[in-house]
Order: C-alpha cells, then sequence, then structure tokens
C-alpha cells in the first residue's frame, strides 16, 4: 500500500468539501480550488477526513493513489494557509518595484520588465531586490515563481541573476590566464 496514499488527510475547521463524481471543490477561508481526480481513483469523506483508496493493485493504480491524495492535500493545505515562494535579485541594478497591481524589473536589460499578475496569485516587493510570490493553488504559484526566475536565471560565474530563497548557485572558475 502507498505510504503517502493510505494517509488520511484532515479537514480543519472552516473548510468545506465537496465530492461531485471525478471533481472535488475545496472551499476555505482563502478561497476556493477545484480539481477533476481521475475516474478510478476512489475519495470519500468519513468522520471529519478525507480517504483516498485504489481500485487494484495494478502499476497504474499504485502511481495514482498517492498523487491523487497529494494533490488533494496540497488543495486543503492551500485554502488554509496559502502557499509562497521567496525570489532574490543578485547583482548590480537588478530591481523589483510595484506600480499598481504591475510588477517591473529592472535586469540589465534595455528596457524594463513588467509583470501581470495572474488571477489567484499576488506578487510582493518586500525590498527592492526581493519578490514575494503567493496564491492559493501550489502549483501556480511554483510556476509564476519560475516564470520569473527564468527571465534572468542565476549564472554561474558572477552568481548574478534571480534566485530562489536560499538556493545554492554552484560557482565555475573563470578563464585561466597564461602561465
Amino acid at each position: 500500500m502507498s505510504r503517502i496514499g493510505r494517509l488520511p488527510i484532515e479537514i480543519p475547521q472552516g473548510v468545506d468539501v465537496k465530492l461531485d463524481g471525478n471533481n472535488i471543490t475545496v472551499k476555505g477561508p482563502m478561497g476556493e480550488l477545484s480539481r477533476e481526480i481521475h475516474s478510478d481513483m476512489i475519495v470519500e469523506v468519513v468522520d471529519g477526513s478525507i480517504v483516498v483508496n485504489r481500485p487494484s493493485e495494478e502499476k497504474h493504480h499504485k502511481s495514482l493513489h498517492g498523487l491523487t491524495r497529494s494533490l488533494i492535500a496540497n488543495m486543503v493545505e492551500g485554502v488554509t494557509k496559502g502557499y509562497s515562494r521567496n525570489l532574490e535579485m543578485v547583482g548590480v541594478g537588478y530591481r523589483a518595484a510595484k506600480q499598481g497591481a504591475k510588477v517591473v524589473l529592472s535586469l540589465g536589460y534595455s528596457h524594463p520588465i513588467e509583470i501581470d499578475p495572474i488571477d489567484g496569485i499576488e506578487i510582493e516587493v518586500p525590498a527592492p531586490n526581493k519578490l514575494t510570490v503567493k496564491g492559493i493553488d501550489k502549483q501556480l504559484v511554483g510556476q509564476v515563481a519560475a516564470d520569473i526566475r527564468s527571465l534572468r536565471p542565476p549564472e554561474p560565474y558572477l552568481g548574478k541573476g534571480i534566485r530562489y530563497e536560499g538556493e545554492y548557485v554552484r560557482r565555475k572558475a573563470g578563464k585561466a590566464g597564461k602561465a
């Protein structure tokens, strides 16, 4: 049995879970998330917790078991606590500024880069060289943070670029001079 898949998901106070065929809707204090789950997975609400079961021991069902449980658990955590990803910019002149809902990045290009936030995503600028991406959908928060990072990924020689907070950038030695 899947170690992750067999764990029940506790439903916290203030969270409402609705099952409608293959669709699951989780509503909480921070918002509402809905997802279509695989038709083979058996999802039940039992005694204030969500239980995911699989119909057989086939490899396909085993792989879906833990995945389905993790996706539902991320939905429950997202509507209660939310998710955030912190980014930091390293480099001379690299900075971010908030203009209304837009975020304007100066990343050493000949033009500033404007980012419009997607529905359900909030981008904050706590410091000129730091960004915080917040939202209730874990996958969407991670994707937006990865898209921002891809605008100027950290390079290995000087370490300049946008990186996740706490990310280690492996540095390379420069060109060797003549001996």
